[in-house]
């Protein structure tokens, strides 16, 4: 009697074992059907001189030669 309930107990741990799996592949297949795919530029956000954040980039500086210096061509 102990030995048929020892199997009874351990098919029962299987079965709850692979349920826990299947549901928990079930989940990760949600999740990824359910994704927004964030790629990485669209999760970058920007800092202003202001100390606010953006989601657009900072506008480049144009960037002057100092007036010592000369163009070597």
């Amino acid at each position: 009697m102990a030995k048929s309930q020892n199997q009874f107990m351990k098919k029962q741990r299987e079965k709850q074992k692979q349920r826990k799996k299947d549901d928990k592949q079930k989940r990760k297949q949600e999740r990824q059907e359910n994704s927004t795919n964030g790629t990485l530029d669209e999760m970058i956000a920007y800092v202003d001189d202001f100390g606010n954040i953006t989601d657009t980039p900072p506008e480049e500086p144009k960037k002057e030669k100092p007036a010592g210096e000369k163009h070597h061509s």
